[in-house]
């Protein structure tokens, strides 16, 4: 088989903050901005990787959400428990150097028991961004 990972979603509650984040801060570029219905479907990626994307999406968008659902959601969202993605970079420091700054830091840069150095942080919805360094 020849698989590959082409997009993945995480919430946003604000599209312009997250946007802000995505592009301004971790350099990504915007592929698409869709309205509807006034919410934002914002998708972003890295340079270079045309092929990869993170769709940042309203969370109340799913019409078989319920409202209950909807709530444990937002809860979720603002405690930092709802979704979590993985980055990668050649040079952690520098990274988060770079987004200590404008990002809530969950975890500095650390030699982790299982092998990988990474730090953490979250992204204006509370998404958990953690970022290993590549060896």
């Amino acid at each position: 088989m020849d698989i590959t990972i082409h997009s993945t979603f995480l919430p946003h509650d604000d599209p312009d903050a997250s946007l802000a984040f995505y592009r301004d801060l971790l350099g990504f570029e915007v592929r698409n901005d869709v309205g509807y219905n006034g919410m934002r479907w914002i998708t972003v990626g890295p340079v270079g990787q045309p092929g990869t994307s993170i769709v940042l999406h309203p969370p109340a968008a799913d019409p078989g959400v319920t409202e209950d659902e909807r709530r444990t959601i937002t809860e979720m969202m603002a405690k930092g428990t709802y979704a979590i993605i993985t980055l990668a970079t050649p040079d952690l420091d520098a990274t988060f150097e770079r987004l200590q700054a404008d990002a809530e830091v969950v975890q500095e840069p650390t030699e982790q028991p299982y092998g990988v150095r990474d730090c953490a942080v979250r992204d204006p919805a509370g998404n958990l961004i953690r970022i290993n360094e590549i060896r």
